[in-house]
């Protein structure tokens, strides 16, 4: 490591000893790190979704699952309902897949960069800040705000995410052997808290005088390509009551909000409209249209009402659920957005 980074690196370690956020999943600075189940829970969590959004689910689901074990051991619906409203569903799947493979394995974490890859759902973020915080090994651990802070630092002007390549090798240039961990920590709070994309907060920051990019215009980094036009998809979803309950579906186990219960729908997906049947002949009647915006693409999800005065026979893969308990179905955003629109026009009509 050559002077100027270990410059860059010990400063930063100051800082953040007097300035490191405090967060349920982190020990203090300079303390033991915390339970490997602990970190890896919270950055698993933590993959585009926002701090304050994480530490509430974060707390439940170690309430409920204390330990690596206990997770595996959980049921999958339930595991999936205690993530609705967190998104990118994929995680929780693969969430209960790492954790049954870790308790196979005795219940123990591997220690190590590589063996950590190497478990189900673990990609090169998520193994390298558990292998850094958790175990204390020398690991580049780049998240979005650690990729803006390099960026600035160097004034690494490729787009991403071509640039990327460029940006972990100078993350590892800097990346100290002692206190892995913290100085990871230390980039990610610089960035949450002064480096942000929007306004820098550069007097305050403790290598501003080192930074490359706060000479050229720091906001112009990092350097981002740019964006195609998000494709907009059509579906429909169904709305069916009976005797106070809705009739509710548990979509497959791959695929959009794969595992999650569900109302029916027309069988829309990321690359296409929905087109297949309703679950009924009808009589339907529109209720209006739900809005919401995956990764890659917009939905405009038709509600539809069943208003005929009988319900036929279903589908025995769906269930019959309380309309009083529907907060406890762990119906995912698009879903509870639906029901809300639903349950407002039943309120206008006096149903």
């Amino acid at each position: 490591m050559d002077a100027s980074a270990e410059t860059v690196s010990n400063r930063l370690l100051a800082w953040y000893d007097a300035h490191g956020r405090s967060l349920p999943w982190r020990s203090p600075p300079g303390t033991p790190p915390p339970d490997p189940y602990r970190v890896w829970l919270s950055e698993v969590m933590l993959q585009q979704t926002t701090t304050a959004a994480v530490a509430p689910y974060y707390t439940r689901f170690l309430t409920r699952w204390p330990s690596v074990q206990a997770l595996a051991g959980a049921d999958d619906a339930e595991v999936m309902a205690a993530w609705a409203g967190l998104g990118y569903y994929a995680r929780a799947r693969n969430l209960l897949a790492c954790a049954r493979e870790v308790a196979a394995r005795g219940g123990r974490f591997p220690d190590t960069e590589a063996e950590l890859r190497a478990l189900p759902g673990l990609g090169a973020y998520t193994a390298a800040a558990v292998a850094a915080i958790a175990f204390g090994r020398r690991a580049a651990v780049v998240d979005a705000n650690v990729e803006r802070v390099a960026a600035r630092l160097y004034a690494l002007a490729d787009p991403l995410p071509q640039g990327r390549a460029a940006i972990r090798a100078r993350v590892e240039a800097l990346t100290p052997h002692a206190r892995p961990g913290d100085f990871a920590q230390a980039m990610m709070d610089l960035g949450a808290t002064l480096c942000t994309p929007r306004a820098p907060r550069c007097a305050a920051c403790p290598v501003s005088d080192l930074c490359a990019g706060r000479r050229a215009g720091a906001e112009r980094f990092p350097v981002k390509a740019a964006r195609k036009a998000r494709p907009v998809r059509q579906g429909q979803a169904y709305w069916i009551v009976r005797d106070g309950s809705v009739w509710l579906v548990t979509r497959a186990a791959r695929g959009m909000l794969g595992g999650m219960r569900a109302l029916p729908d027309d069988g829309w997906a990321a690359g296409a409209d929905g087109s297949a049947v309703a679950p009924l002949a009808g009589p339907w009647t529109g209720a209006g249209t739900v809005r919401h915006s995956f990764s890659h693409f917009d939905l405009e999800l038709q509600l539809m009402l069943y208003s005929g005065d009988d319900c036929p026979r279903l589908d025995a893969t769906g269930e019959w659920w309380p309309l009083d308990r529907l907060d406890c179905a762990g119906l995912p955003t698009l879903f509870v957005k639906a029901a809300r629109l639903a349950l407002a026009q039943a309120a206008d009509l006096g149903e």
